[in-house]
């Protein structure tokens, strides 16, 4: 009986305690092992170079980028920098950022994404506000779609002004990297050799410009579609061609139905991942 009310009690509570524990997010490190976002803040004062890996419409992963940079803002000189502006719209943003330039204006000047108000809004106005350099880093999306067509081969013809918005030609690229090859099984051969070459461009190019952005001594923070740095590939890979000696981390976003175990498929994916609640509401 005393055995069977001890079960019975270690039950309830262990009910009572996973009916009150509604965190929409847990922190993990490459291993899986659960961690502290004091910890990861610890760790990610020391380097150079974050690649902050978003799910686009993931409300908490938006929230979080903007908490660390918040807190990373209180111990370092940053700069920031995102995949969703491109290169050819940083003199609008250059001039927005100087306060010479409305919203409004910057809307109808830049090709804003569509979700911009409520989950970049808040970081470009925060460089605002602490007078930080912000970098548009994207290729133009007219350019990586003359990849997606005919190769890297289509930048030959661009023009002096055109080639300055996009990564040095020629472009290095290796078609066996896994996150290239998957690309290319998920599509189901669709769009052929050329679709992953369209996202090596656009990795090429963030790259490029983060490292045209950094600065020595500061902290570089880049936003992106998690796609585009997962498994210390895609931007990571070429920004460590270039710079190998600097200190980079990476940030990943994964989404789970039960999140306090972290799923084999989810391990190694970053540094830090973010692991979020599958019900948890999206921004779009």
């Amino acid at each position: 009986m005393k055995k069977f009310l001890l079960l019975t009690a270690f039950v309830l509570s262990h009910l009572v305690s996973n009916t009150q524990d509604k965190s929409p997010y847990v922190l993990y490190n490459a291993k899986g092992k659960k961690l502290s976002y004091k910890k990861m803040i610890k760790v990610l004062k020391e380097k150079d170079i974050v690649l902050f890996g978003e799910y686009h419409n993931n409300a908490i992963a938006h929230w979080l980028q903007l908490e660390v940079t918040k807190d990373m803002k209180q111990s370092r000189d940053l700069v920031l920098g995102a995949e969703m502006f491109e290169a050819d719209n940083q003199e609008p943003l250059d001039l927005y950022l100087q306060g010479k330039l409305s919203a409004k204006g910057l809307d109808s000047n830049a090709r804003l994404w569509k979700n911009y108000p409520t989950d970049y809004a808040p970081l470009v106005n925060f460089a605002k506000e602490n007078k930080l350099a912000f970098a548009a880093t994207n290729i133009p999306r007219k350019f990586a779609s003359l990849v997606s067509k005919g190769g890297f081969e289509k930048l030959d013809s661009l023009s002096a002004k055109e080639k300055s918005w996009i990564a040095p030609l020629p472009i290095a690229y290796d078609a066996e990297l896994p996150g290239y090859k998957k690309m290319l099984e998920m599509m189901g051969g669709h769009g052929g050799p050329n679709l992953p070459k369209a996202q090596a461009i656009k990795d090429a190019t963030m790259s490029h410009f983060i490292l045209k952005y950094y600065m020595p001594g500061s902290l570089f923070i880049h936003y992106n579609g998690a796609y585009h740095s997962d498994n210390y590939e895609g931007i990571l890979w070429y920004l460590k061609r270039q710079r190998p000696e600097l200190r980079y981390a990476t940030i990943s976003t994964v989404s789970q139905k039960d999140i306090h175990s972290l799923e084999a498929v989810n391990k190694g994916k970053a540094d830090f991942i973010i692991c979020v609640d599958e019900d948890m509401t999206n921004t779009y």
